[in-house]
């Protein structure tokens, strides 16, 4: 990731102003405020602002005022509990602003989660950069034979370097037209002055899926780990999952034991169906059980199986 000189100083200048407050700070997130984190080749997440800390979680669910005189270990305890027995609202009492810069097929898949506030660069008003996302050659991969959403093998030789070349050329032949219908080059100053040009709104239609869009989204703690369980996890796509990894180090930073007991509780944990359940205890009591006799279907036996290490099974 590239940050021009004018964002590199946007972000110098924000770091290098402070502020008196009476409110709750931590020190490990306002070391991260506005830095840029890379993910992929061009994109970036930084936290801008945020609310509230693992004491203001303890705080709520007490319904208390001040920190009060509980020992440390009883607060992880306390939301240790919360995030085990799914108390979520303790925790939408923080919240946090991200700056992220990500591919276009990336946000249209990020904006499903309809919990946050989300303001978008405009591509009505601005023209985009000339920045397009390009898999490293071992993120291409064939589509996987057993799930229609995932991946299968890494493409390797010339069908590799030939997918490459042609999420380039496409990339940057559209962009290049882009340009051409609105008669403006990236720096918005006109190419022919005797044509109008398409309007920005319109030309934007011609631009490929991976070129880069930003925007900026708000969220509160307890949707925050609804978005990260999901994106976090292993069989999400690689593109947002390392978006969600990011944010992840930021989380850790902000609120440490409620982070520690999310990914104990939820990012780390399996979910299992009251049949699940009853194979488990059969299976623990020394019976032999097969998919055939265990109710569950094809892929779910898959899925219990893989969950207990036991892909054999």
């Amino acid at each position: 990731m590239a940050l021009t000189a004018e964002q590199q100083q946007e972000i110098e200048a924000a770091r290098a102003g402070t502020a008196p407050t009476r409110r709750p700070t931590v020190p490990a997130i306002e070391a991260l405020l506005f830095q840029a984190l890379p993910v992929l080749d061009h994109g970036f997440v930084r936290v801008v602002d945020y609310m509230g800390d693992d004491a203001a979680i303890v705080q709520a669910a007490r319904v208390s005022y001040g920190r009060g005189t509980r020992a440390a270990n009883e607060d992880r305890g306390l939301i240790r509990y919360l995030m085990r027995h799914r108390h979520s609202t303790p925790f939408e009492m923080c919240e946090i602003k991200f700056h992220v810069k990500l591919p276009i097929f990336v946000a249209r898949q990020w904006i499903r989660h309809r919990t946050a506030n989300v303001n978008e660069y405009s591509a009505r008003y601005s023209i985009l950069d000339r920045e397009f996302y390009i898999p490293a050659p071992e993120q291409l991969a064939a589509q996987s034979a057993i799930n229609r959403q995932g991946r299968g093998s890494v493409l390797e030789g010339d069908e590799a370097a030939r997918v490459l070349d042609l999420l380039r050329e496409d990339a940057t032949r559209n962009y290049d037209h882009y340009l051409e219908m609105l008669n403006e080059d990236e720096a918005g100053k006109p190419l022919d002055p005797e044509r109008a040009g398409l309007a920005r709104e319109l030309a934007r239609m011609n631009l490929t899926l991976n070129a880069y869009t930003q925007w900026y989204w708000k969220t509160d703690l307890h949707n925050l780990f609804h978005f990260l369980s999901l994106r976090a996890d292993a069989h999400a796509q690689y593109e947002i999952r390392v978006y969600a990894e990011a944010m992840m180090e930021a989380v850790e930073a902000w609120v440490p034991i409620a982070a520690g007991a999310f990914k104990d509780y939820r990012l780390g944990a399996v979910t299992f169906s009251a049949q699940m359940l009853a194979i488990l205890r059969r299976m623990v009591a020394g019976e032999q059980v097969a998919q055939e006799g265990s109710g569950l279907s094809k892929r779910e036996w898959r899925e219990l199986m893989d969950a207990l290490g036991r892909a054999d099974g």
